[in-house]
């Protein structure tokens, strides 16, 4: 079976990254709520939209080692590899910031796999090759389609609902927030259960 796997939000929890890159930053006051949202809100309400922006670039660039990979997915990867499942990280994001500093946020992604031990060589590692970032929603649905992908995993349900996402491809939402009870769709909230049902066994 050939995986594919979203990378921001999915193998990348952003948990309190946002909150403490803001705090700092000098961007908001330290009794704010934790939340990406909240972060986002709360400058945006006062008009500094552009500086939400560039926090952003922040995080998803230079700012890359406060994120951390979610509970369970090196296990997931070891425990696919080891069932003979090929697996794919295909990911979609500009490739600079906005607004910030000029940082390549896909080479920053790419670092951060493998110093997480995540990709490169070796039967627990997704292989080097094996690993794409689009420019849009749109290139990433059509690389997983080119490369074969069987399944896809991620956690935006509007691209497992894109146009262009093939028919066969059995789309999974990945859902650590439960924030998307009320869709009809293949859901789970932690990469136990997706190994649970994708290889039939927990860690």
């Amino acid at each position: 079976m050939r995986i594919g796997v979203d990378f921001d939000n999915t193998v990348v929890c952003y948990d309190g990254v946002f909150h403490a890159a803001a705090i700092e930053r000098g961007l908001i006051p330290a009794d704010l709520a934790s939340s990406k949202n909240s972060v986002r809100d709360y400058l945006n309400g006062l008009g500094r939209q552009d500086e939400f922006t560039a926090l952003q670039g922040y995080v998803y660039g230079s700012g890359m080692d406060l994120a951390s990979v979610y509970p369970g997915f090196q296990a997931f990867v070891a425990a696919a590899r080891a069932a003979g499942h090929d697996l794919f990280i295909v990911s979609h994001k500009t490739k600079f910031p906005i607004l910030g500093p000029r940082h390549d946020m896909h080479l920053a992604a790419r670092d951060f796999l493998s110093r997480r031990d995540l990709v490169g060589p070796g039967p627990d590692r997704v292989a080097a090759e094996n690993v794409f970032f689009e420019l849009t929603k749109e290139a990433k649905v059509a690389r997983a389609a080119d490369i074969g992908c069987q399944v896809f995993i991620d956690d935006l349900p509007e691209i497992l609902s894109l146009k262009g996402f093939p028919e066969g491809m059995r789309g999974i939402l990945f859902d650590p927030q439960d924030r998307h009870a009320d869709l009809a769709i293949e859901r789970y909230a932690t990469w136990d259960a997706v190994r649970a049902a994708l290889i039939g066994a927990r860690a």
